[in-house]
């Protein structure tokens, strides 16, 4: 599995020739490590004096957002390899016989399937990564200031995983004929851009004032 190789290794299977690990594992990848610095920010941020003196319901919910970022760390370091296997349906259905009409009608359906099943998963990928922005607030309003710039690191890297796995959300959705379908992942994709953009601009916005 490519989660359990090391840096190196990872690097360099994605840098050679092989199709795997590509854009869709390195955007997991990228989220996971967005959510792995907020936590790091968590820890650096628990038990300090000004940590001590916020109000208890501002502790309770950085203790919260933390457990539930490192839930979504885990999640997106499955996918780094559930992403890899995402485009296997389609290939396979790209090698069934298609010698009769009802060959051709029965793989044109298999690849159309094919299609939706590798698309789920970076659709899955950005939801979660965008999940991550969303908790990153109490964060950079809160954390430990002299770990600021890797709160910014962590929104930055959050968003590239958030943008990156609609990239091929948006590729595989070119392929399907099913317009209803279509237009009912299109949407999703506007709303899950337009809300990351939005949260990384704000967390930004903070993490630059805090900075001074």
């Amino acid at each position: 599995m490519f989660i359990d190789k090391s840096l190196k290794e990872y690097i360099a299977a994605t840098a050679s020739g092989e199709p795997t690990p590509g854009g869709g594992s390195v955007s997991a990848l990228v989220g996971s490590l967005g959510g792995a610095l907020t936590n790091m920010v968590y820890n650096l941020t628990v038990g300090k004096k000004a940590y001590e003196e916020l109000s208890d319901d501002i502790k309770s919910k950085i203790v919260e957002n933390s457990k539930e970022v490192e839930k979504l760390v885990e999640a997106l370091n499955g996918i780094v390899d559930e992403d890899t296997k995402a485009f296997d349906k389609v290939m396979e259905a790209f090698k069934l016989p298609k010698e009769t009409d009802e060959e051709k009608a029965t793989r044109s359906n298999a690849i159309q399937e094919g299609y939706k099943v590798a698309l789920e998963v970076p659709l899955r990928c950005a939801e979660k990564c965008l999940r991550v922005l969303q908790l990153q607030d109490i964060f950079a309003e809160y954390g430990n200031v002299n770990a600021i710039t890797d709160v910014g690191v962590g929104t930055l890297l959050a968003y590239a995983g958030l943008e990156g796995a609609l990239f091929n959300v948006t590729i595989n959705l070119g392929s399907i004929k099913d317009e209803s379908f279509k237009k009912e992942i299109s949407a999703k994709v506007d709303n899950l851009l337009t809300e990351g953009k939005k949260l990384k601009e704000e967390l930004l916005k903070v993490v630059y004032k805090r900075l001074g």
